[in-house]
C-alpha cells in the first residue's frame, strides 16, 4: 500500500458549559464501500443525498490520495469508483455547495501558484463534471489553501491557509462571494487561530460558527466556536476525539444539516486505519 499522507498534511462542542452531554454517534459510514482498510479522509455529501465524495489513498486511483465517489442505491452506498479529474498528484478535501452545483476540492496536483491550491468544478444538470478551474488570486497564493468549505447561503469560503502572517502553521481565511468568484481572503482572529495548526472546518448555519480541525503535536482533535470568535473554542463531545487521537474533517452533511462525517480513528467500529463516521451536527447558540 502506498505510504498515506499524515493527518496533518492530508487536512493537514458543545457551546455551552462543562457537563453537557455528549454528541449521538451514529456509527461508520459505509463500512467495506467508503470506510475500507485503506484511509479514507473528508468526506461530502451532496444536497439530494443521492451521492458521497471523500479522498482515499485506497489502489485504484490516479495516484497518491484520490477524489472518490459512490452512490446511494437500496439504502447503501455502493459503487465506489474514483473521479475522472484526479491526477498523479494528491487530491483531497471535497465539499459540495449547498445548492448541488459545484465541487469544491485541494490538489497538488495541478498547475497551481504553490503547494496545495483550491480548485472548483461545475456540476451539470445529470450530474457529471464540467471544467476544473483554479480558485482566483484573492484565494490561491504560494503557500498551501486547503479545506475549502462555502457557508450554506453561498457568501463566504472558509478555508486553511499556511505561510507567512499566520498564528501558527495553518490559519483560517475567509473570503466574501463577489460574483463568481471571490474577494481577497483574510484571517480569523485570535484565539480562534493559534499557534496549533487549525485545517479547516465548515460551517454550523450562516451566523458564523464554525465546527474545525486543530492538530497540535501531531494529534488533531475536532472543535466547535460560536458566532463570536473572541470567545474560547472547545472541543467536540464524542468519544475519540481526544487530545492524543486522530480525528478531522468535519463536513456538515448537505442533505440532513442535522448530521455531519468526520474523519477518525475508533476503537470500535473500524475499518481501516483513518475511516468515516457519522454524528449529530452540534447545536449552536446565541447566533443571529
Amino acid at each position: 500500500m502506498r505510504t498515506p499522507l499524515s493527518l496533518l498534511a492530508l487536512s493537514l462542542s458543545l457551546l455551552s458549559a462543562p457537563g453537557a452531554m455528549a454528541l449521538s454517534e451514529f456509527g461508520i459510514e459505509g463500512m467495506g464501500v467508503v470506510s475500507t482498510k485503506a484511509n479514507e479522509a473528508q468526506a461530502t455529501i451532496a444536497p439530494d443525498g443521492k451521492r458521497i465524495i471523500w479522498a482515499s489513498d485506497r489502489p485504484g486511483g490516479a495516484g497518491g490520495w484520490d477524489l472518490w465517489q459512490a452512490t446511494l442505491r437500496d439504502g447503501r452506498w455502493q459503487d465506489p469508483a474514483p473521479l475522472a479529474f484526479n491526477t498523479a498528484g494528491d487530491e483531497v478535501d471535497p465539499f459540495f455547495s449547498h445548492d448541488g452545483a459545484w465541487l469544491y476540492f485541494a490538489s497538488n496536483g495541478g498547475s497551481g501558484r504553490g503547494g496545495f491550491d483550491l480548485y472548483g468544478v461545475m456540476i451539470r444538470e445529470d450530474g457529471s463534471f464540467g471544467t476544473v478551474l483554479a480558485m482566483p488570486v484573492t484565494v490561491n497564493t504560494a503557500a498551501d489553501e486547503r479545506r475549502p468549505a462555502v457557508r450554506a447561503d453561498g457568501q463566504v469560503l472558509l478555508f486553511a491557509r499556511n505561510g507567512k502572517g499566520t498564528q501558527g502553521g495553518f490559519d483560517l481565511f475567509v473570503a466574501t462571494a463577489q460574483g463568481r468568484g471571490f474577494n481577497a481572503a483574510t484571517p480569523l482572529p485570535a484565539p480562534l487561530n493559534s499557534a496549533a495548526d487549525e485545517l479547516g472546518g465548515d460551517w454550523l448555519g450562516n451566523g458564523g460558527a464554525l465546527v474545525f480541525t486543530r492538530v497540535a503535536g501531531g494529534h488533531s482533535q475536532v472543535w466547535q466556536v460560536g458566532c463570536d470568535y473572541g470567545a474560547a473554542a472547545v472541543p467536540l463531545g464524542l468519544s475519540f476525539n481526544t487530545a492524543d487521537g486522530q480525528t478531522g474533517a468535519p463536513v456538515v452533511d448537505a442533505s440532513k444539516p442535522s448530521e455531519m462525517v468526520v474523519a477518525g480513528q475508533a476503537k470500535s467500529p473500524k475499518a481501516g486505519g483513518l475511516d468515516l463516521y457519522r454524528l449529530r451536527t452540534p447545536a449552536v447558540a446565541g447566533c443571529r
